[in-house]
């Protein structure tokens, strides 16, 4: 089977493929809001048919919240596992959008054309780019050229409640070779991407109690011990003075970034100037002795999210609080253990308590591991040169700032690694008012599929 007249294909039938993504997109699937439960199984409906149409063995699995789709295509070769998902996030401000949110169209932007909608890159215009370049596949030469599993889910927005439960008990139809993932970006405009590891996260709570009640400070104040003052303290020495974090133990599991990595982050086309002057910014605050990018994608972090106690409201009320409280988040890089830096976090609190003052933890706290791709694995080079070779420029190994839980979840859960390939932009607007995906993004992507299915099928 040959690619070039795939790739034809895909390009004759471009603004059919937009017209099925527009359907797509004027469904409602809002999935954190019950007023919007019928939209989602009607998202799920839509694309079971939509498989159905070119030939792929789909159907509609319910779950305690949204449907999953499940579809199968039997063959020889190797045998991949493409997840996407179909719900999207809440549309509100709605006064803040230039259109109906769903009501989709195709507009001009500062000269680009884009797909305006929501949904349109989270995830729905990515999930299309696959299906569509399997549809162009199937249509030049009646097969594809891998055993594929479609996996779609419709909770992605909501922390997917019911992903561990179906994962768990279809474990073995959906076990495969490996596993593709689509909800990526690329670092820079042009410039493919395969995500090589993700940042996992540990989130802590916790509170410092000092007098039994609030005191007036001027009775107390100067005698009685402040909490708001000690928690004060206590956060100051999380790090040091070269940003470095100073819990003992923080950096077991923390590895060297390889040198192979740095020089394509290196020369990758991330504009530093413009990713921190687009928040107000005018240099990197972090650890020191860093790039920019491998404080984003390669060091653990500790980050303060929360810090409150005694009067918040106008004006002043003249207490000492007898609490004080304090949300933190880390984000973990390596093999760094949760539940080791949990310990760790703990006792650097605790042995830091002054007199009279005590500590209560909120263990309604999650963790999970970072996700480490086994770049090794050849068809990771084979899917990196076959994005070079559309997009004509060479494809990188990107690591990723933040989480993607389900990529963690197909290693702990099935075994199998995964791939992230995806082709938004960083000015997309998911989860905003005005989002948008880039025609030329719907375009490629769908091409550049099909190009890594025919390098998959030769491993």
């Amino acid at each position: 089977m040959t690619l070039t007249p795939v790739l034809e294909r895909i390009d004759a039938d471009l603004n059919a493929s937009l017209d099925r993504l527009m359907e797509l997109l004027r469904i409602q699937s809002i999935s954190t809001d019950p007023a919007y439960a019928d939209q989602c199984e009607a998202a799920a409906d839509w694309l079971v048919a939509d498989l159905q149409s070119f030939g792929i063995a789909a159907e509609k699995r319910e779950t305690p919240g949204h449907p999953m789709v499940v579809g199968h295509v039997p063959g020889d070769g190797p045998h991949v596992l493409f997840y996407g998902h179909y719900d999207v996030q809440p549309v509100d401000p709605l006064n803040l959008w230039h259109r109906d949110p769903f009501d989709p169209a195709i507009e001009d932007a500062n000269g680009t054309r884009v797909i305006r909608g929501r949904g349109s890159s989270d995830d729905k215009g990515q999930l299309m780019t696959f299906v569509e370049a399997c549809r162009a596949w199937q249509a030049v030469h009646g097969s594809l050229p891998c055993r594929i599993t479609f996996f779609f889910e419709g909770e992605e927005e909501t922390g997917s409640p019911s992903l561990v439960p179906f994962m768990k008990e279809f474990a073995d139809e959906l076990r495969c070779d490996l596993a593709l993932i689509c909800d990526t970006s690329m670092v820079a405009p042009g410039v493919p991407s395969i995500a090589s590891q993700l940042r996992g996260m540990l989130k802590e709570e916790f509170t410092l109690i000092g007098p039994k009640m609030d005191l007036h400070s001027g009775h107390y104040g100067g005698t009685a011990l402040n909490p708001l003052h000690a928690i004060a303290d206590i956060v100051a020495s999380f790090h040091d003075s070269t940003g470095r974090v100073a819990v003992e133990g923080f950096y077991e599991g923390v590895h060297p970034l390889p040198d192979e990595l740095k020089r394509q982050w290196e020369g990758c086309g991330f504009d530093e100037d413009d990713y921190l002057g687009s928040v107000g910014m005018t240099k990197a605050h972090g650890e020191e002795g860093f790039s920019t990018l491998e404080l984003q994608w390669a060091r653990p972090t500790l980050e303060v999210n929360g810090l409150w106690g005694g009067y918040n409201g106008k004006g002043s009320k003249t207490v000492i609080p007898s609490e004080a409280h304090c949300k933190i988040t880390c984000r973990l890089v390596g093999d760094m253990e949760p539940d080791h830096l949990r310990a760790a976090i703990r006792k650097h609190v605790e042995d830091r308590l002054p007199q009279d003052a005590s500590v209560q933890w909120d263990n309604d706290v999650d963790g999970a591991k970072a996700a480490v791709m086994n770049i090794e694995r050849p068809e990771f080079e084979a899917a990196r040169q076959a994005l070079s070779d559309e997009w004509d420029r060479e494809a990188v190994f990107v690591g990723m700032g933040g989480s993607i839980p389900i990529a963690g979840l197909f290693k702990d859960i099935l075994g199998m690694d995964a791939m992230l390939i995806g082709f938004a932009q960083d000015d997309d607007r998911i989860h905003s008012p005005n989002e948008k995906y880039n025609v030329e993004s719907f375009h490629k992507g769908m091409r550049s599929w099909a190009r890594v299915l025919e390098a998959l099928s030769k491993k």
